[in-house]
């Protein structure tokens, strides 16, 4: 009973708090986050733990007071909602013209709070990569990890090495797992790729294996970045947390931010910035808005008007995803999902050669098809294998179709442009299927629906299933070439009082889901930032 009072009396206290700030905005701000989701969140509660600090957050989606969010079982529910941005790809001629949905989150949590809450760290030879590309060993794995230790709040077996046990993130493996994942870890084992008690840690520093997936998950909720970070802290006096509200684009006062423009409710103002400005909108609003700014391509923001500040070419360009592969297999007898509907996760090599994995795998247990594939003949009742590229060589873009911030932007992924993809395609369908047809599942099989028993697997089959995992990353990458929008401390090249940190950061994409690498951009963004104003 006093848990419960106590958290009524945070909840009164909070919602006051940020009634009364929304309703009296400041005319300036020592830092203004754009975005709350996985990476502004971590980076907003951050800068105000310091009491001293006025952090405003501006988020241009809601709260994440819903069931859809809470309910981990209900995830796919806000695909397509107003908890979507529904960004749509340009027709793409190496998927036969299709235009694959690219969903990302838009409100507090942003893709944390409506994703399918798997926790992956990533590949060790990620994060060395980073260090390398950036010229700065910050961005290495065994930073990194020392980062993740102070994230978790780790609750499976104890593992001091790798896991952290008092962070504010609480993550645990995935509560009594449907047999069905049991069985996919059987089957993996019977293939030769070896089964571990997690998916991060030691499995992802070698060649991958399977495992039960980790997730955001407490007490049965959907327990996202911003619960975990941002939450907490909306009772404080110093942290506004501006929600529904847009940032139509960044002010300079010669080559140094100054305050953004923003829109609410109809309204539009500008805020002003003591310190600094990040950027934390996601790999394909943080290219836009910062376009919008006046940083990108000369000629293209010419063509539309914008003046420009600084010629950043780079940025919009280096689009990435996880493109994947849906196979699907009908159920002997009905088998309700448990937890998400995804429960198992692997990762493995297209090619013995490779030194780590190329392929990420995850199961969901309900049939998953594409708008073509569907064709094929959907089980009433299934699983499916959503197999896909961990490391696709395929470069896409993002690009402004209009000055007008309400104009959605031009996305290109480019899936399966680059060759070499297609051969890794192929691979791991054939993955896929040799893992659905394995003895472990015997007793829960009866058929393979999708692409289908004895049909091959051509190219027509990868055009037609091809589909994203939503992990769009690249678009302002983190370098010392010509091409780079960032430096190894996040600060837009060219300019000063402007960092970008979320996914867009990244030279190449994360070796698996997205969430726990931005929260470590989070982190070490805002340690950065800390230890730059002395904070």
């Amino acid at each position: 009973m006093i848990n419960l009072i106590e958290i009524a009396d945070f909840e009164r206290r909070a919602r006051d708090n940020q009634k009364r700030l929304t309703a009296n905005l400041k005319p300036s701000y020592d830092f203004i986050v754009c975005g709350g989701g996985s990476s502004g969140s971590v980076i907003a509660r951050r800068l105000a733990e310091n009491a001293d600090c006025q952090v405003l957050l501006i988020e241009a989606g809601g709260d994440d007071e819903a069931e859809s969010v809470l309910d981990p079982a209900l995830w796919p529910t806000n695909l397509g909602s107003e908890r979507d941005w529904g960004f749509q790809a340009e027709p793409n001629p190496h998927v036969d013209g299709r235009a694959l949905s690219m969903s990302m989150g838009k409100g507090l949590g942003g893709g944390s709070s409506v994703n399918v809450m798997v926790w992956a760290q990533g590949h060790r030879s990620d994060w060395d990569h980073y260090a390398a590309e950036s010229g700065d060993p910050g961005w290495g794995a065994d930073a990194v990890q020392r980062i993740y230790r102070r994230i978790e709040n780790w609750q499976g077996a104890p593992d001091p090495h790798y896991r952290g046990s008092d962070g504010p993130v609480w993550v645990q493996p995935a509560a009594d797992p449907s047999p069905i994942a049991g069985a996919l870890l059987d089957a993996a084992q019977s293939l030769g790729i070896p089964r571990f008690d997690s998916p991060n840690g030691r499995m992802m520093a070698g060649d991958g294996g399977a495992a039960i997936s980790d997730m955001l998950v407490r007490d049965g909720r959907r327990h996202s970045l911003y619960r975990a970070y941002l939450r907490p802290w909306a009772d404080r006096p110093n942290l506004t947390i501006l929600t529904d509200t847009l940032v139509r684009r960044i002010f300079f006062t010669g080559r140094r931010a100054s305050g953004v423009e923003i829109e609410r409710a109809g309204e539009i103002r500008s805020i002003g910035v003591g310190c600094e400005i990040i950027v934390s909108t996601g790999a394909i609003n943080t290219p836009k808005l910062l376009m919008l700014s006046g940083l990108g391509s000369r000629a293209d923001l010419a063509r539309l008007g914008i003046p420009l500040i600084e010629h950043i070419p780079g940025i919009g360009q280096n689009l990435q995803d996880h493109v994947a592969f849906c196979c699907t297999w009908e159920y002997r007898q009905p088998l309700a999902p448990r937890n998400s509907g995804s429960e198992a996760t692997l990762y493995w090599k297209s090619r013995p050669e490779l030194t780590a994995p190329d392929l990420l795998l995850c199961q969901v247990e309900f049939p998953v098809p594409s708008e073509r594939t569907a064709a094929l003949g959907v089980p009433d009742h299934g699983w499916t294998m959503f197999g896909g590229l961990a490391h696709p060589q395929s470069r896409g873009e993002v690009r402004l179709a209009s000055a007008d911030p309400h104009v959605v932007p031009i996305v290109d992924p480019a899936m399966l442009s680059d060759p070499a993809d297609v051969e890794t395609a192929r691979a791991c369908v054939k993955l896929c299927r040799d893992l659905g047809g394995a003895t472990a599942f015997g007793p829960f099989v009866k058929r393979e629906a999708i692409p289908g028993e004895g049909k091959p697997t051509d190219d027509r089959f990868l055009r037609d299933a091809a589909v994203t995992y939503w992990h769009q990353s690249g678009t302002a990458r983190m370098g010392r070439d010509d091409l780079a929008v960032v430096d190894a401390t996040l600060k837009v090249r060219g300019v000063e009082g402007l960092r970008v940190a979320d996914g867009s950061i990244f030279p190449t994409i994360p070796t698996g889901n997205l969430q726990a690498p931005c929260a470590v951009v989070g982190e070490r963004a805002a340690q950065i930032i800390r230890d730059t104003y002395r904070l």
